[in-house]
C-alpha cells in the first residue's frame, strides 16, 4: 500500500520524502490556507521535490469552473492529480477531464454508490473519508471494505485512496482490507515509525554497549 502525506507543508513533506517512505501528497484548501503562499507557488515547491503524485483541489462548484481550474492545475506540473468533489457537477467535470487525460482524485466520498459513480466517469483515485464517518457514529473502514469489494468484482482500475485517517490503526486496517493508498497527517505518519519497545530495546543495547571493553 502506498503512503501519502495529507499536508501542504513543504517542511513536513521534505522530512518524510528524505526518509524514503513517502509516495505522494494530498492537499486541500484548508491545508493550503495555513501556509501563507499562493496555491501555484506552493504546488511548484512541492512538485520540485520529485513527489510523483500531488493532489490539488478545485474550489469551483460548477462544472465549467471545475474544468477551468482543473485544466490550469494540471499544467503546473506533470505530477498533479486534480481533486474534484463528489457532486453531479463534479462527476460531469471528471468525465470530461479524464477523457482529456487528466488524472482526477474524486474527493469527499462517503458511500459505495458514490465510489461506483466515480469509477464510471474515469476517476484515477477515489477518496473515502473514513474519519469523518467515524465522527458520525458510522464505521468508516466498512466503507473502504465495500468499495474494495465492488472494485475487485468488476476489475475497476480506479484506486482506493483512504482519506481522513486519524490514527495508525486506520492505516493498518486499510492495508488489511487491500486499499491502494492511505493519506494521513504528518503526526500520524510519525507514529507509524514509533513503538515504545523499539525505544526500550535501543536504550538497552546502548547501555550494554557501554560495558564492552574499548580500545
Amino acid at each position: 500500500m502506498q503512503l501519502f502525506l495529507d499536508t501542504a507543508s513543504v517542511t513536513e513533506i521534505k522530512t518524510m520524502w528524505e526518509i524514503g517512505i513517502l509516495d505522494g501528497v494530498t492537499t486541500n484548501p484548508t491545508l493550503v490556507s495555513k501556509e501563507g503562499k499562493t496555491f501555484d507557488a506552493l504546488l511548484r515547491e512541492i512538485t520540485a521535490l520529485g513527489i510523483p503524485s500531488v493532489s490539488a483541489e478545485v474550489v469551483a462548484t460548477d462544472t465549467e469552473g471545475m474544468l477551468r481550474e482543473g485544466r490550469r492545475l494540471r499544467e503546473v506540473h506533470s505530477s498533479i492529480y486534480v481533486k474534484i468533489p463528489m457532486t453531479s457537477a463534479g462527476l460531469k467535470a471528471t468525465k470530461i477531464l479524464a477523457s482529456e487525460g487528466t488524472r482526477v482524485n474524486m474527493t469527499l466520498v462517503f458511500s459505495p454508490n458514490q465510489a461506483l459513480l466515480a469509477a464510471k466517469v474515469g476517476a484515477t483515485y477515489v477518496s473515502p473519508f473514513i474519519g469523518r464517518l467515524d465522527d458520525q457514529g458510522q464505521d468508516g473502514m466498512e466503507l473502504v471494505r465495500e468499495i474494495v469489494t465492488i472494485y475487485r468484482n468488476y476489475k475497476v482500475p480506479t484506486k482506493v485512496l483512504v482519506a481522513s485517517v486519524r490514527h495508525p490503526m486506520h492505516v493498518v486496517d486499510a492495508a488489511k482490507i487491500g486499499a491502494d493508498i492511505a493519506t494521513m497527517p504528518f503526526a500520524v505518519m510519525e507514529k507509524l515509525v514509533q513503538h515504545p519497545l523499539t525505544d526500550l530495546g535501543l536504550a538497552r543495547f546502548l547501555k550494554d554497549w557501554e560495558k564492552v571493553p574499548k580500545g
